[in-house]
């Protein structure tokens, strides 16, 4: 079954083209480059691995509950609409949202493959491009995964939310060399690593655990990358520089904070726009999500170096000011733990499986061989 036929609303257009802006640009320096930069992107050699192999694809996906994670989550939960609802539209229901998320995780990691691509293209240091060309590789296995997730799992995809695409492609549109970092690995990725987070600490089935748990691992490598280079970069910047970039900011977190909340899976089930956007509005999750979008944002972009007065007077309004405190290092450590205590929990399994299956071998060659011995023996 083609993708085309999983959509639950076809896109109008197979596909999507954004004219390319900005220069190409080669560099003949072919010095070491800035140490910091270089140990990142040996670490970006090291740490690749292959999706088929490394994510035990076995294991079984329920539609009905994906997750595994609590009904409260639901936006119609605890509403009359819930109520009315069968196990069965409830299940379905779980479906969607998992759809949806998983579909928008899935379009973001595209643009994320395109955008480092294009910083490939276009950051005039050679350091940065080797390092662009392992996240290139990096966001290419990350949409691979979240495709085959929806296809073989769910049975389900979400089109691109409207401003999610209107942020890509603003981000792409940009001739400024600096544009697809910061609206793409401090804005987009920022606000799903914190999405990808809260799924990952609550999901009581394995395989999407799995899957979000190894993708942070190599989102640590990314922010970490945007926030040396742009960091570099910043410091150089006239006020007026840096304000345009702020108004960028800002914008793009009004966008991504009240347009991302799952409105067309509500349009879905029967229910009218401006009553979906009022139900998420009063969700009590939803609110909370908000604030836990912005927990990998807020902190990296005080440490880049834009932190002005509009953008802290937004970040007030938004009531996120304070996580600007958080300790973005701790938070991106933690990322590579979890997935490299899942692997060792994994590997610890598979070689007790081994073991206890050599020794029952073990046991049932010592039985026959007895056997023998006592048929020969009359």
């Amino acid at each position: 079954m083609s993708t085309h036929d999983l959509y639950t609303t076809p896109p109008a257009e197979p596909l999507w083209q954004v004219p390319a802006t900005g220069a190409a640009r080669f560099s003949w320096d072919y010095d070491d480059g800035r140490e910091r930069l270089l140990a990142l992107y040996q670490k970006g050699k090291d740490k690749q691995w292959d999706g088929n192999k490394r994510i035990d694809w076995s294991q079984e996906v329920d539609p009905t509950d994906p997750l595994g994670t609590p009904d409260e989550a639901l936006t119609l939960h605890g509403t009359p609409h819930w109520a009315k609802m069968t196990e069965k539209d409830r299940g379905e229901l779980r479906k969607h949202y998992t759809s949806w998320q998983f579909s928008q995780f899935l379009h973001g990691e595209q643009g994320a493959m395109v955008c480092a691509a294009r910083i490939v293209e276009s950051v005039p240091d050679l350091d940065a491009k080797f390092y662009s060309a392992t996240q290139t590789m990096d966001e290419a296995r990350h949409a691979e995964i979240y495709g085959r997730f929806l296809h073989e799992k769910i049975g389900m995809l979400y089109p691109v939310n409207d401003n999610l695409q209107g942020l890509l492609g603003d981000t792409l549109r940009d001739s400024r060399w600096d544009m697809p970092y910061l609206g793409m690995q401090v804005l987009i990725e920022g606000l799903a690593l914190a999405a990808f987070g809260m799924i990952r600490d609550t999901t009581t089935k394995p395989l999407p655990k799995q899957i979000l748990a190894y993708v942070m691992q190599d989102e640590a490598r990314h922010v970490a990358f945007g926030r040396m280079a742009l960091r570099d970069y910043y410091q150089q910047l006239s006020d007026a520089e840096l304000r345009e970039r702020e108004e960028f900011v800002i914008e793009g977190c009004y966008l991504m904070r009240d347009r991302l909340s799952g409105v067309e899976v509500l349009e879905n089930f029967g229910i009218g726009k401006q009553e979906a956007k009022d139900l998420s509005e009063h969700s009590e999750f939803l609110q909370l999500f908000r604030k836990l979008l912005f927990s990998r944002i807020v902190p990296c972009v005080k440490d880049i170096g834009l932190w002005g007065p509009r953008l802290q007077k937004a970040y007030v309004e938004m009531g996120v000011l304070e996580l600007g405190d958080s300790n973005l290092d701790l938070l991106m450590s933690q990322d590579e733990e979890i997935a490299e205590q899942l692997d060792r929990e994994r590997f610890a399994a598979e070689e007790q499986a081994r073991v206890a299956e050599v020794a029952e071998a073990i046991g049932e060659g010592a039985g026959g061989g007895a056997g023998e011995e006592r048929e020969a023996a009359a």
